[in-house]
């Protein structure tokens, strides 16, 4: 088999049996493609490929000056492409079985304190049509947790404000129920009954919650845009982006006692492991525990 069926049977493998976005499709077949790079030069197909030869890909791909987080994301693809090579092409030696992954630090996202999103969101222009709709999308994106994919994917056939939850499509087409506070519901309904109605919806996007001025879906490029204008505006000096905000309310709920496992499910986090990340305790905190007690 050459490389070209491979990847197609597992580009289809993974649209039908996995069910991925084509986000998720496109970075699994980019990692398969670069081991194909690699590969082809030297002869080497893909149900042959051998565990001392992977090594040397490893070792390839390191000298582009990789970070050891996108190595191990693209041998996490390449995992996956022999886990279909098996399951479909009846391959017996999976030759990334012992292959292990380079090393990663658990870093802890950056985050914002009260003060600091109080801010961002007290600098929106409330004076106009696109001001009221910032305002609830920065309450949403905070109050929620959201990825900033799920926020402009909202839509109003998914809101239950009546019982305070929204629906969300999160990774994979994953649905899920989350809860929304009164504030951000508050605004979410003020943009809805007094901005949005009065605008031309481009055919397609009725459903939408959050549209541009053209009445279509706000990208995720643009909420990127909104929120770093508005740190410029107020001169915060962190690095800030729209998945701030999820760290920013899942390490909020944390420090503030909220179970785990519950954080986890507002989250859509597959596994617990990730959400344990915002377990760190604050080091004013810490301070001030030994101060207290030592």
């Amino acid at each position: 088999m050459d490389w070209k069926t491979a990847i197609n049977g597992f580009k289809h493998y993974l649209q039908l049996e996995r069910a991925m976005s084509a986000n998720t499709v496109d970075a699994y077949l980019d990692d398969v493609t670069k081991l194909r790079q690699f590969s082809e030069p030297q002869n080497i197909h893909p149900q042959s490929i051998t565990p001392s030869q992977l090594q040397d890909f490893l070792t390839w791909i390191n000298g582009f000056g990789l970070s050891a987080y996108s190595q191990a994301r693209i041998l996490s693809g390449i995992k996956t492409f022999y886990l279909f090579m098996a399951l479909e092409h009846g391959l017996v030696e999976n030759p990334t079985a012992l292959i292990e992954a380079p090393r990663l630090g658990r870093k802890i996202p950056d985050v914002l304190n009260i003060t600091e999103i109080d801010g961002l969101i007290a600098a929106i222009d409330l004076s106009t049509p696109e001001g009221m709709r910032n305002k609830a999308m920065l309450e949403v994106l905070y109050g929620c947790g959201l990825r900033v994919s799920e926020l402009v994917g909202l839509k109003i056939s998914n809101l239950f404000l009546d019982v305070e939850f929204i629906k969300v499509e999160g990774k994979g087409s994953k649905e899920r129920l989350v809860p929304i506070g009164t504030q951000a519901a508050k605004y979410l309904r003020i943009y809805l009954e007094d901005v949005r109605v009065h605008q031309k919806i481009k055919p397609g996007y009725e459903d939408a919650v959050f549209l541009n001025r053209r009445g279509a879906s706000l990208t995720r490029v643009m909420v990127f845009i909104i929120i770093k204008d508005l740190a410029t505006k107020i001169g915060l000096k962190k690095k800030i982006s729209p998945h701030t905000f999820r760290h920013s309310f899942a390490s909020h709920l944390v420090e503030g006692g909220a179970d785990l496992r519950a954080v986890q499910e507002m989250l859509g986090h597959e596994s617990i492991t990730t959400t344990e990340i915002y377990t760190h305790v604050d080091r004013d905190y810490l301070r001030s525990v030994i101060t207290q007690f030592h």
